[in-house]
């Protein structure tokens, strides 16, 4: 398996995790950690198909950017920078507003899409090769 090709079947693996566990015991923040986990690793995943080495970051605006130098970055995947607040924020107990099963919701839908994106992205890539 090529070194992107882990980076992205991770990132499938916490969008997985982010949809096991949703019942009263679970936290929607901890899921939406996992949504924030996935986009991040994909687009991880991406860069070093691109063959980048990806900053060290948590970030999605960040590493978005550096995508820029290789491709053209849509306005529904340019909503992943939405997620970025997961992986800080909400990690841990403290000052924030609870995260509504709507806004989880909205997390699994934009994560989706930037999963498809980046498989997409790197299956045009391959057969334009």
């Amino acid at each position: 398996m090529e070194r992107y090709e882990s980076w992205v079947e991770r990132a499938k693996s916490s969008f997985e995790i982010s949809k096991l566990a949703v019942n009263i015991n679970v936290y929607y923040e901890d899921l939406c950690f996992q949504l924030q986990q996935a986009a991040e690793k994909a687009l991880k995943g991406l860069l070093i198909y691109y063959g980048v080495e990806p900053e060290f970051t948590h970030n999605i605006g960040i590493l978005l950017n550096a995508l820029k130098k290789f491709t053209g970055i849509p306005e529904n995947i340019k909503e992943t920078i939405k997620l970025t607040k997961y992986a800080i924020v909400t990690r841990y107990p403290g000052e924030y507003d609870e995260i509504t099963k709507e806004e989880y919701e909205m997390a699994v839908k934009i994560t989706k899409e930037c999963l498809n994106w980046v498989e997409n992205k790197i299956k045009e890539s391959a057969e334009n090769k």
